[in-house]
């Protein structure tokens, strides 16, 4: 027979071990840092409540990590990387010292790894490395390469006239490259414009021509999708491009080439 502090040991007992359990279940967990990232970059701008395919559960993940620090509501734990979640991600990034471009609520593999601590594991990372120039212009390592794979898709030579990582703007960019994944390319060179822009967004980029009738000197404008250092006047342009719009503040129909829409990392892979 038990005695009373055999029955409390028995239950502190029993206690540590459903503890231990839910633990060594949420230690279980992956989170696919390509899917949360393209659910930040595509949810908020939504009309609706969809998920991006393939990631909600684990977009729930994160969620569910921010709920549990007090940071979100738990009935929005239900795998839609929306502007509530986007707020509450920006306020866990500024509980880690970050700030400016750091703190947009657009998840990096750092504060995303720092999130999962006992929570869940992180696979599929993605990482802009660090900076390079292309044509005397500052990119990030992944944009270069993003680049590269445009010019050997469609048989190109591009040529940059603005780049990334910009703090002071860029006049008529609306803050588009303050941070990393934007860029500006001359059409001087180019026979086909339309067929650049094809082969930017082919391996990723989300890519327009632009125009006098829109206001600006002629060039391309692209944007490389799920760059995890971009400004949020560039995340809006993404939003736009997955709807299907232009990128400008007019927000009209997207009149490109139509191809699939996809991120570097699935390119890669085929």
């Amino acid at each position: 027979m038990l005695t009373t502090a055999g029955i409390s040991t028995a239950l502190l007992a029993g206690g540590i071990g459903v503890a231990s359990q839910q633990a060594d279940a949420a230690k279980g967990t992956s989170v696919n840092m390509e899917a949360v990232v393209k659910a930040a970059q595509w949810d908020p701008y939504k009309s609706d409540q969809s998920m991006t395919p393939g990631a909600k559960d684990s977009v729930k993940a994160v969620e569910s990590a921010l709920a549990a620090k007090g940071l979100l509501s738990k009935k929005y734990v239900d795998g839609h990387y929306g502007t509530t979640t986007v707020t509450a991600y920006a306020k866990f990034q500024k509980s880690l010292g970050y700030s400016g471009l750091d703190a947009t609520g657009l998840p990096g593999k750092g504060s995303l790894t720092q999130l999962g601590k006992g929570r869940y594991s992180l696979d599929h990372t993605i990482s802009v490395g660090g900076k390079t120039t292309m044509d005397g212009k500052t990119v990030n390592t992944r944009t270069a390469a993003m680049v590269k794979a445009a010019e050997k898709k469609g048989g190109l030579n591009l040529v940059l006239t603005q780049g990334e990582y910009n703090p002071g703007g860029v006049d008529a960019s609306a803050g588009t490259h303050d941070g990393g994944g934007a860029i500006d390319i001359s059409v001087n060179n180019l026979n086909s414009r339309s067929a650049a822009v094809k082969a930017l967004r082919q391996v990723g980029f989300a890519a327009w021509e632009r125009t006098p009738a829109q206001g600006f000197d002629p060039h391309i404008h692209a944007v490389a999708i799920s760059d995890t250092d971009m400004a949020p006047g560039a995340q809006a342009q993404i939003g736009d491009y997955y709807k299907g719009l232009n990128g400008l503040a007019g927000h009209g129909e997207d009149n490109g080439p139509k191809v699939k829409k996809v991120t570097f990392e699935e390119y890669q892979r085929g």
